[in-house]
């Protein structure tokens, strides 16, 4: 990794702003908390700390919004979940790669399994992204 141990290693979480309407679908586009989650476990796994999450939906690769961190030196890979992932994240997940590429920056997927999604789950997403101003936390 250029020079860095792994522990030093920074990572972006990316995940897809996908709409609760979608929850019936593709319950893992919408439920970001697993999303970022799967990051997380994947940055552990690899003795990396994810020090951003990102949340987007049709991103430009060129966005500076994605270059922030990596510009001001605070993060040195993304990772997102899987490429279903990043194809709803990003406006071009290959238009993204090729930036990556371009600027010299690691893009990973942690490629772990999906969570299941029963009834009861399902519930607890839409529960919790439909109500987040009455103060519900998630728990």
């Amino acid at each position: 990794m250029d020079g860095l141990r792994a522990e030093e290693a920074r990572a972006a979480a990316i995940a897809s702003l996908t709409p609760l309407e979608e929850l019936d679908r593709d319950p893992f586009l919408v439920d970001t908390r697993s999303q970022h989650e799967m990051c997380e476990r994947w940055a552990a796994d690899k003795g990396y700390v994810v020090t951003r999450q990102l949340l987007f939906y049709g991103m430009r690769a060129d966005h500076g919004a994605l270059w922030a961190d990596v510009e001001a030196d605070r993060v040195d890979l993304f990772v997102a979940p899987n490429e279903r992932v990043l194809a709803r994240a990003l406006a071009s997940a290959a238009d993204f790669y090729a930036e990556c590429e371009r600027r010299g920056v690691r893009l990973e997927t942690a490629g772990l399994r999906e969570p299941a999604y029963d009834a009861a789950r399902k519930a607890d997403v839409h529960r919790r992204l439909s109500m987040p101003t009455a103060g519900y936390n998630g728990c």
